[in-house]
């Protein structure tokens, strides 16, 4: 049996899930989603099937090297002390990335610059002076990871190279292309698998399409690289490697038509020779025309856009935009799916629609939300007599429950804390190196506790006081009225003013007053 070990999946904030997913289908073991990443274990053939065949990742981490360090000189005596030699050779090039969340290492570029001198002294230190590895910035033969996380430290290995997202078949571009990870974890998190007619009414330079049409056929969208940071490395196995490049088994034809148009004949230019780069013009249909000149869609299909927001493309009348957009969703795709990221909520709310889903996403620097659109034929009580529903993204859920429906265990509770940036086993917390206080005021653990729902409200009465039980009424406000006022109530008339003489009564003390 091969080798299993650990790895780490980098990827955007808000698409751990659906590469989690992904990585489960490839057969890793142990996945764990964390804050953009995802951890797992796999021997050599998972990491070379990570790297080819994720949608959704950035790169791929294999870490060589955790320990403790709290101070510069302690994190060059460290690294100091691995052995380099199993990963670099005199004739090799290095570079090093470095991430760190932590009070005591503030600067990144500093704890790069010790790192490459504690790896540069171990060489010389064993080989004499100038035989040594090269570093490179571009290019390099090893890329080496370094993380800090408070005064956790980990060294790891990226066996991907160039960030994964550059898939290689990308020839030219317009002003703002979408991310092709974000595009590709998109379409995934929208349920289209091929299986329905996908439309981008406004593509730009494709990339929705392109990935789109490689979901479709089952095309790995990693055979287009030029190479990766792993077939540089001392245990890499070039057979192992070719048996899984060259497998297309899995590979099908599209059943349903994949459809993007656009208003400028540049942008439209930019795609059709990004389709041809990628070698999918025969699954993908690129018309020229603009959104307004829609009056007819294949039938039941799915929409995934990425509209001007108004930051780094606009146009003359945004606002109108958005307006025509919820038009033709209404008029034209009738029984679509509609997925629209965009970073402006005011803009969103020019569509006059409600969505089903609104999804925080990043695209680039950009806080950006992606919201889903069910577009039903007829009203929204007729579509309710059908039995669905639509699902807001901002719904609250039931007490006890999590947003999945299920109470957490305590080893779970712990867990989401560790994923969310809180906590872990020295309080501290993952990105940040803050400290929390995670003591909750009841410290019995859930399964000893009744739930939230049969516990007694909590109130100011002394527990001799008893409230009166309501009873049923087919009066609708009841559920509304206060049963002790009304129990104060009954059995009394109103008191009236008499039918002759003033309508109201005089005032306490009025009359003697006036006498």
């Amino acid at each position: 049996m091969s080798q299993q070990f650990e790895m780490v999946a980098k990827t955007f904030s808000g698409l751990e899930e659906v590469l989690a997913e992904e990585l489960r289908n490839l057969g890793a073991l142990n996945v764990e989603p964390g804050k953009r990443m995802v951890s797992f274990e796999g021997d050599l053939a998972m990491l070379y099937k990570a790297n080819l065949c994720c949608r959704t990742a950035l790169r791929i981490l294999k870490p060589i090297y955790k320990f403790i360090a709290t101070d510069p000189d302690t994190l060059y005596q460290m690294t100091k002390e691995y052995d380099w030699g199993s990963i670099l050779s005199p004739d090799k090039t290095f570079a090093i990335d470095t991430v760190t969340y932590s009070d005591e290492f503030t600067h990144s570029r500093f704890v790069t610059y010790r790192v490459k001198d504690a790896i540069v002294d171990w060489f010389t230190d064993r080989l004499g002076e100038g035989k040594r590895p090269g570093v490179r910035l571009q290019d390099a033969d090893v890329m080496i990871n370094v993380h800090i996380a408070g005064d956790r430290v980990t060294l790891s290995l990226d066996s991907s190279g160039e960030s994964l997202h550059r898939r290689g078949w990308r020839v030219a571009q317009t002003e703002a292309p979408i991310n092709e990870v974000l595009a590709a974890g998109i379409i995934l998190m929208s349920g289209w698998r091929g299986d329905k007619p996908f439309i981008d009414p406004m593509c730009g330079s494709g990339t929705f399409l392109i990935e789109a049409a490689l979901i479709a056929a089952n095309i790995n969208p990693g055979i287009y690289r030029k190479g990766f940071a792993f077939e540089q490395w001392p245990d890499f196995d070039r057979d192992l490697y070719d048996s899984i490049y060259n497998d297309d088994s899995g590979e099908r034809t599209p059943s349903c038509p994949i459809i993007g148009a656009d208003m400028s004949p540049k942008a439209l230019a930019i795609a059709t020779e990004n389709v041809k780069s990628a070698g999918l013009a025969r699954y993908i249909d690129l018309q020229l025309k603009p959104l307004s000149q829609w009056t007819a869609a294949p039938a039941d299909g799915v929409i995934v856009t990425n509209p001007p927001y108004g930051e780094r493309i606009s146009v003359a009348d945004m606002e109108g935009l958005y307006e025509l957009i919820g038009n033709k969703l209404k008029n034209v795709f009738t029984g679509y799916h509609a997925w629209i990221i965009s970073s402006n909520i005011e803009l969103f709310n020019a569509i006059h629609l409600s969505p089903s889903a609104k999804i925080p996403l990043l695209n680039g620097a950009l806080e950006c939300e992606l919201r889903e659109y069910i577009i039903f034929e007829g009203d929204y009580k007729s579509f309710r007599a059908q039995g669905k529903k639509l699902h807001r993204g901002d719904e609250q859920p039931e007490p006890g429950k999590t947003a999945r429906g299920r109470r957490l265990t305590d080893t779970e509770w712990k867990r989401d804390a560790r994923r969310k940036g809180f906590g872990g086993k020295d309080g501290r917390s993952a990105d940040k190196g803050e400290r929390k206080d995670f003591r909750r005021r009841d410290d019995r653990p859930f399964s000893d506790r009744k739930p939230f729902a049969e516990r007694k409200p909590f109130t100011h009465r002394r527990d001799s006081d008893e409230r009166p039980e309501a009873t049923e009424s087919e009066n609708p406000l009841f559920a509304r009225r206060n049963p002790m006022a009304l129990s104060m109530l009954q059995g009394k008339t109103p008191s009236l003013p008499p039918a002759e003489g003033p309508l109201m009564r005089p005032r306490r003390g009025w009359k003697k007053k006036n006498d």
